[in-house]
């Protein structure tokens, strides 16, 4: 007996990459028809059309696919979880660092494949309010540096990130946390908080080495106050992960994550390259993030 054909529905973010991710989708949808695969492409406006795409998608019995960066991802990701849906992920942002964490393929021939014949895994995702998250949430210099990011639009999409964190490092100033990891609380002076469900963020760098997205823990890397020539020469060490040997920085484990936070200004947050808007007060309710175990089914090579 012959087997249905497979369903995919491609969501797209026009703007993902640069404008990337618009040809991106092509060969690969090209690819998956030629298979037999019945494909339907959209291109997403915003999150609020993302979510009414996503329950279309899974009412036809389609597996989605997000094609994009990891702040499109995520927004996808939050939909198909609670639906008990299937993700797969086409890769054509700045960063990919969920991609890159997951190991998935970058050639269209074998991103093709893997959304016909790939298998599924369950990975924890994480939550920060209403919002979903893949990879990160992070307070304090690198959401300055992801908000440089999403300006700057001359540069070789290659040195958006590295040059983005040399600039935020530059103008920093560290700010007071009050961190409770599972309830253990501590006050500290630092210049970021990363709360990571994945290794990677910022296009490469390996924020939290040890961080796994199927070990139903979040790593919480904390790096601790220093002078900005100091942070911006041990910049090259988090691309290896190296910068968790420093003295100034710390690794802790768990599974909720209260944060609070005082600067010179109000300490920006973010998720994914997604702006999260600003840490409450040192005195204030405090933001939470906590880990979604096992919450996404993804296909993988």
């Amino acid at each position: 007996m012959t087997e249905p054909p497979r369903r995919f529905s491609l969501l797209v973010n026009p703007a993902s990459g640069g404008g990337a991710a618009a040809g991106a989708v092509v060969p690969v949808a090209r690819l998956l028809r030629d298979a037999g695969a019945r494909v339907e492409v959209s291109y997403s406006p915003g999150p609020a059309a993302i979510r009414d795409l996503v329950d279309a998608a899974l009412g036809r019995g389609d597996t989605v696919v997000s094609v994009g960066g990891d702040g499109m991802l995520s927004a996808v990701a939050g939909p198909v979880a609670r639906a008990g849906g299937v993700l797969g992920v086409l890769p054509a942002g700045r960063g990919n660092d969920f991609a890159r964490m997951l190991g998935l393929p970058a050639s269209p021939a074998e991103q093709a494949a893997l959304l016909l014949a790939g298998r599924t895994r369950r990975v924890d995702l994480l939550a920060y309010g209403d919002h979903v998250v893949a990879g990160s949430v992070y307070a304090g210099v690198d959401a300055r540096a992801a908000e440089l990011v999403g300006r700057a639009h001359r540069l070789p999409s290659a040195l958006h990130y590295p040059v983005a964190a040399v600039r935020a490092l530059a103008g920093h100033r560290a700010g007071r946390y009050r961190l409770a990891v599972d309830g253990l609380e501590q006050e500290v002076t630092a210049a970021t908080v990363v709360v990571a469900n994945s290794a990677y963020y910022g296009s490469g760098m390996r924020i939290a080495p040890s961080a796994s997205v199927g070990d139903g823990l979040l790593d919480v890397v904390v790096v601790g106050a220093a002078s900005r020539l100091a942070l911006v020469r041990a910049l090259p060490s988090v691309y290896d992960g190296r910068h968790v040997e420093r003295d100034e920085v710390q690794v802790l484990t768990g599974t909720r994550v209260e944060l609070r936070g005082r600067g010179r200004e109000p300490i920006p947050v973010g998720g994914d390259g997604e702006p999260l808007g600003v840490l409450p007060g040192l005195t204030e309710e405090p933001a939470v993030v906590e880990l979604l175990p096992g919450a996404l089914t993804v296909l993988l090579p």
